[in-house]
């Protein structure tokens, strides 16, 4: 690896290691891993974009915000503009320049989802950690209808190839496997 992909790897670690919760760093370690797996010739700044995907979101509680879809988009979308933030600070202090640093916030914002192939590849790498590792002892605390939906958000928030692996690399059952047809 480069020294300042090496660098920027271990801030952002460092960063997730304070989480009092201790899931962060096992987190970012997890969307690496998977997006090694599923995009090998990741650039840097996707492949820092994956490891910072929740840098820090603990200090950012859900509960500072109002329940309901409205209170947990602002979250979401707050939580994305901070973890941008951060890791372009991170990038900075490792040596990449200004294009780089916010080319990894941009997709850590999830600009251009859809239209943008780095952004869409981090969604993918994203969707797929959670169905590998959090999708099973999630399912159980949610109603069934409550759970297609989520499902349903899921699929629809991946490529048609990312849906289409998915699709060969997980038993999903019916009805869900069919929402990624």
């Amino acid at each position: 690896m480069m020294p300042r992909l090496d660098t920027a790897l271990a801030a952002i670690d460092a960063a997730n290691a304070a989480d009092p919760g201790g899931e962060a760093l096992l987190y970012g370690q997890r969307m690496s891993a998977e997006l090694d797996r599923l995009f090998p010739d990741a650039s840097e700044a996707l492949r820092l974009a994956a490891r910072g995907q929740h840098i820090e979101r603990w200090l950012l509680p859900r509960s500072d915000y109002p329940e309901g879809r409205t209170g947990y988009l602002d979250w979401r979308r707050e939580q994305g503009r901070r973890h941008g933030e951060r890791v372009a600070d991170i990038m900075r202090a490792a040596g990449y320049d200004e294009a780089e640093a916010s080319r990894a916030a941009q997709m850590l914002r999830k600009e251009g989802l859809k239209r943008d192939a780095e952004v869409q590849a981090l969604e993918d790498v994203i969707c797929f950690v959670f169905l590998r590792h959090y999708f099973a002892p999630f399912a159980p605390t949610r109603p069934a209808e409550e759970l297609m939906g989520i499902v349903a958000k899921t699929a629809r928030k991946m490529s048609a190839e990312g849906r289409a692996r998915a699709l060969a690399e997980f038993d999903l059952p019916e009805p869900f496997a069919a929402l990624f047809r």
